[in-house]
């Protein structure tokens, strides 16, 4: 995983850093997917401190990618967000990944729901200045089972936030996502973002212990590191959140803790180094009703379930 920031600093004790369910490692590119993968596009350098780059005149409109909206933990990045039918009033929620729980990794089948929690949260503007301090009230819905999300409920509403610091959530999208997509992957931890596009998907995404499905894998452009945990990725056209950034194969293990690997339907085993991946968020507003309220009995709720 981009792991949580202990995990990171175990490796980097001057800077710190955070992390999805496997450690990061420091920036540098990721060596070539190995010969069971095919090979990635060439590296491109990722964005720092600053806004993706706009699109060439040739390309489709984009809307300008920023840090608004985004948080950083204490060891891991997020994004204060809201559903499609979410309204002003509705406490707000944070997004980051399951693994970064300041309670630890969820084991795998394991389901955490409206677990009290007084976190607090970095929340940046724009250029990526922190503007203020967002506190949950607690763990609305967490999970490492079939996805890689945790969602807090804040004790502050979307206007109370607009209010205060000026700054409006992401919007999480109800659609699939499709291959060829120009996405962002903006984290807050680290005040940096990745551009790249949606390579494709894995059925399965298997790392230690926990398997993730249908997970978004990234072009070799986005080469996510610890710390960028949690980060929404936002596509380029809609400025829309479209999956949680949370894991990448580190040096080419199989199916080990910072080495997932993707299993195909027929039980193909594929391991590409040096690539990262994200988990879809389209289905997460249908398991939620008025007022923000999580309801996991809802019809088409195909989220985990205690």
């Amino acid at each position: 995983m981009n792991k949580p920031l202990l995990a990171a600093l175990a490796t980097l004790a001057v800077t710190g850093v955070g992390v999805a369910p496997a450690a990061a490692s420091p920036a540098s590119p990721a060596a070539p997917a190995s010969s069971a993968a095919a090979s990635p596009a060439a590296p491109a350098s990722s964005a720092a401190a600053s806004p993706a780059a706009p699109a060439s005149s040739a390309a489709p409109a984009t809307r300008a990618v920023s840090f608004a909206g985004t948080v950083a933990l204490s060891n891991c990045s997020g994004s204060v967000v809201r559903l499609p039918a979410s309204e002003d009033d509705d406490p707000a929620l944070v997004m980051s990944n399951g693994h970064c729980l300041e309670t630890g990794f969820p084991a795998a089948g394991e389901v955490v729901v409206d677990q009290p929690s007084s976190r607090t949260f970095g929340l940046l503007n724009a250029s990526g200045s922190r503007v203020g301090t967002l506190r949950a009230g607690k763990i609305a819905y967490a999970t490492m089972t079939d996805t890689d999300v945790s969602l807090y409920q804040l004790t502050s509403t979307y206007a109370q936030i607009r209010g205060s610091y000026g700054i409006s959530p992401l919007t999480l999208d109800d659609s699939r996502p499709a291959a060829g997509t120009a996405i962002t992957v903006v984290s807050g931890y680290w005040k940096r973002t990745y551009a790249c596009d949606v390579d494709g998907f894995a059925y399965r995404l298997k790392e230690g212990e926990w398997t993730w499905k249908d997970s978004v894998r990234y072009t070799y452009a986005c080469q996510t590191i610890g710390g960028t945990s949690g980060s929404p990725v936002v596509d380029n056209a809609t400025g829309e959140v479209v999956a949680v950034n949370n894991t990448g194969n580190e040096d080419g293990g199989r199916c080990t803790d910072n080495n997932p690997c993707e299993v195909a339907e027929d039980g193909t085993v594929t391991v590409r180094e040096g690539i990262n991946y994200g988990q879809q968020t389209y289905r997460i507003p249908g398991c939620f009703g008025l007022d923000n309220k999580l309801d996991l009995s809802r019809s088409g709720c195909a989220l985990p379930k205690p």
